[in-house]
């Protein structure tokens, strides 16, 4: 796949308005134009969420659609009713049997669905997004037929608890939604960023503290809505909603009460006017040009991209920000060195959970 350099504000573009597996019989589905006696050439099997999310599953869809409209390919997609590897391989095949020759999935849990499909399928060819097909042994095995797809969110996390830190905000949350690799990388690089940003402005152990759950789910639901608002009332300014859906349970704590949200994966900012910015990574992209490079013979199957802010892979939605004292020259300067690799932030795997992570100056309350 061509690598081009792609601004954040082109995806912001196309995404505006997540991570899991999977379908059933009665699967939900959005058809694109299809020919008499053809079936769907391009397909998404979204996870646990839908394509209307606002965030991860939507990014994907959109730079599916984008490409399939702008080219007259029929496209399709199929919503899961659970997780299971056996209800993920049926979504599959249920695409497969509809004419698919591109299947494109989002999230962790089709990492063992896929290994088998792409063995089970070897004309079709898949896009893995978030994760790499996996045998029962958790050994990486990518065939020539897939195409897996990265970020890095720790970077985008990074910047999200820098720009809160600079911003003036010193009591902070992290509600991720399932501990899946993405959300903890999105966590970790959050602590860090504030951290960061603690340092540079002289501030003294435990000024700032971040409370940090993993809430279980991408759900919308009063139980999210409640635990936010518990969280705001507790005096926390603003929340980094890392979960899908789980962000509008956020947004809809914090109306009303002067209080923030950061978003996810996509510009969240016409959801709600408390969304200050959102921590973005190149989803419609980078599907999109996925896509394009399979109709153009170019398909870089049997590999694994992962797009860094040195490909302008993550960011900030800023062209959208409402921050009042976090400026443009702030967040370009910052952004630079994670470009030129001055700073590095570390992954998921470096601590078992948050309370993990070395800081100097934040104080993370990890909330199990």
């Amino acid at each position: 796949m061509k690598k081009r350099v792609v601004s954040l504000f082109l995806v912001a573009a196309m995404t505006v308005g997540l991570v899991a597996g999977c379908v059933s019989k009665k699967a939900a589905s959005d058809d694109g134009d299809k020919k008499k006696g053809e079936g769907y050439e391009l397909a998404l099997i979204t996870d646990v969420g839908t394509i209307d999310d606002k965030s991860f599953n939507q990014g994907s869809w959109e730079g599916l659609e984008k490409y399939a409209k702008e080219n007259n390919i029929s496209h399709k997609y199929y919503k899961p009713e659970e997780k299971s590897d056996e209800a993920c391989l049926a979504a599959i095949d249920l695409a497969v049997k509809g004419g698919a020759k591109l299947v494109v999935t989002p999230g962790f849990l089709f990492e063992g669905p896929i290994h088998e499909a792409q063995s089970k399928y070897p004309d079709v060819s898949f896009i893995l997004i978030d994760a790499e097909p996996k045998d029962a042994d958790g050994k990486v095995d990518i065939a020539d037929n897939t195409l897996a797809i990265y970020y890095a969110e720790e970077q985008a996390g990074y910047l999200a608890g820098y720009a809160a830190v600079k911003e003036g905000y010193k009591k902070l949350g992290f509600m991720g939604g399932i501990a899946v690799p993405a959300v903890i990388r999105y966590g970790y690089g959050y602590i860090q960023g504030a951290d960061a940003a603690a340092k540079e402005l002289g501030l003294n152990a435990g000024d700032v503290s971040i409370k940090y759950t993993y809430v279980g789910n991408f759900e919308a639901s009063p139980e999210n809505q409640t635990l936010a608002k518990s969280w705001y009332t507790e005096g926390v300014e603003c929340i980094f909603a890392c979960g899908g859906a789980v962000g509008n349970s956020v947004m809809a704590a914090a109306e009303g009460e002067g209080t923030t949200v950061i978003g996810v994966d996509v510009d969240q900012s016409g959801e709600s006017d408390t969304v200050i910015t959102s921590a973005m990574k190149g989803l419609g992209i980078s599907v999109y040009d996925a896509i394009a490079s399979f109709y153009d013979k170019k398909f870089e199957g049997g590999k694994t991209l992962t797009f860094t802010a040195a490909e302008d892979g993550v960011g900030l939605a800023m062209e959208t920000n409402r921050f009042k004292n976090f400026t443009q020259k702030d967040y370009d300067e910052i952004f630079g060195k994670l470009k030129d690799g001055s700073i590095t932030v570390q992954k998921d795997d470096v601590a078992e959970d948050a309370s993990g992570i070395a800081t100097e100056i934040v104080k993370v309350e990890n909330i199990q």
